[in-house]
């Protein structure tokens, strides 16, 4: 899904101007009225907005929502039972055959595989089964006339009204998520003024419908903006030798693959040249789990969504649509994820005993992981950066 803000943009936009109106639908009326001279100078027309806005209504059951996101608790073995069940794989295959001609075209025309593009949309919207219900206006009206991110949303709730007026829907037909995701591959609304395309000539970029081609080819050319390099795995699944030093396995530690093969890094199956490009190695489930080697197109694919238990789905998935066997190293699924509090409070203790995390934000990226390595390698235990209860254990008994 389309719906990460990079930090700095979240910086920015966490310090622009804030909403004081009440959470009512009165209040949310009074903002509109505010907002109307300010989308009216952005090029919306008085007719577009007009008609986009009548019987708004607050809902108060999205801010509730918004301020309760559930972070991302699932282990990535959990994540991963799920993204890659047997059901949607199949499903996914199924979707790959009766659209394949128009996912070649796609394919084609911007160089991205088609089994990506289709195990997005697995992982988005279940193969177009489940593209989200709400009045996409409805909901960004309510999310700007909120302080928590308004600036964000208004700018999401002016390119919807783009949208509108360009024509490619109307308002009853706009529908998505709760926070504004629409369609088949789900894109926010800026993403897909940048970036949706008319793939089926009829004049109009529809995401919305039960045709999947526009939205499919929004996918591909979204990808292709990024970056995306035909022919290059997102990653492979490694093993790793007896002994090998934890600390390479570093996203800032690139090489060739034949460096890290010289190493005693070797693929599970097949063979991975150097054409690909340089390869770091990652352990999202520490060093008792599956290791891969991932290439630059993991990368793109974090634009979409920057979870890696994300990136490893849609990859994961896309290959096992292709016929490829599932991961061969078992996981440790004796541990368990650390809750929220309990990844703020490792964060906390990590800073507090001098590895900085540089956020107290409770999510586990890479300074987070590169802080765990560092605690970990003066405690004298295997430096995998894995943020498991041990490590909290371990900090809380300093």
């Amino acid at each position: 899904m389309i719906r990460q803000i990079t930090l700095a943009v979240f910086a920015t936009l966490m310090m622009g101007p804030l909403w004081a109106g009440p959470p009512t639908d009165a209040g949310l009326k009074d903002w509109l009225e505010d907002l109307r001279p300010r989308a009216l100078e952005q090029g919306i027309t008085p007719a577009t907005f007009d008609a986009a806005m009548t019987g708004l209504r607050y809902d108060a059951d999205i801010i509730r929502r918004d301020r309760n996101q559930a972070e991302f608790t699932k282990t990535i073995w959990d994540y991963l039972d799920t993204a890659v069940s047997d059901l949607r794989i199949a499903n996914g295959r199924k979707a790959l055959a009766k659209w394949d001609s128009t996912l070649a075209r796609i394919e084609a025309r911007f160089g991205v595989e088609k089994e990506i593009i289709v195990a997005i949309w697995g992982l988005e919207s279940a193969y177009g089964t489940f593209r989200g219900s709400a009045p996409v206006i409805n909901g960004l009206a309510t999310l700007a006339y909120d302080a928590r991110r308004a600036e964000f949303f208004e700018g999401e709730l002016i390119d919807a009204l783009r949208i509108l007026q360009n024509g490619d829907t109307t308002p009853d037909r706009m529908r998505g998520s709760w926070a504004g995701a629409m369609g088949h591959t789900q894109f926010m609304p800026s993403s897909f003024q940048k970036h949706a395309v008319d793939f089926d000539g009829d004049g109009k970029r529809n995401i919305w419908e039960d045709d999947p081609r526009d939205a499919l080819a929004s996918t591909g050319a979204y990808l292709m903006h990024f970056g995306w390099t035909t022919g290059q795995p997102w990653g492979t699944e490694v093993r790793l030798p007896d002994g090998f030093d934890y600390t390479l396995a570093d996203r800032a530690d690139t090489r060739l693959p034949s460096a890290w093969l010289a190493m005693g890094i070797a693929p599970v199956t097949g063979s991975v040249p150097d054409k690909h490009g340089p390869a770091s190695i990652l352990l999202p489930g520490g060093a008792g789990g599956a290791a891969f080697m991932i290439f630059d197109n993991f990368a793109v694919l974090e634009k979409y969504n920057t979870a890696d238990a994300y990136v490893i789905g849609v990859g994961h998935l896309s290959d096992r649509i292709a016929g490829a066997p599932d991961i061969t190293q078992a996981w440790p699924r004796q541990l368990r994820a650390l809750t929220k509090d309990e990844r703020t409070e490792l964060q906390q203790r990590l800073t507090a005993a001098g590895f900085d995390t540089v956020k107290i934000d409770a999510k586990m990226g890479p300074l987070t992981i590169n802080a765990v390595r560092r605690f970990q390698l003066s405690q004298g235990v295997v430096p995998d950066g894995y943020p498991s209860l041990s490590v909290l254990e371990r900090l809380r008994a300093l």
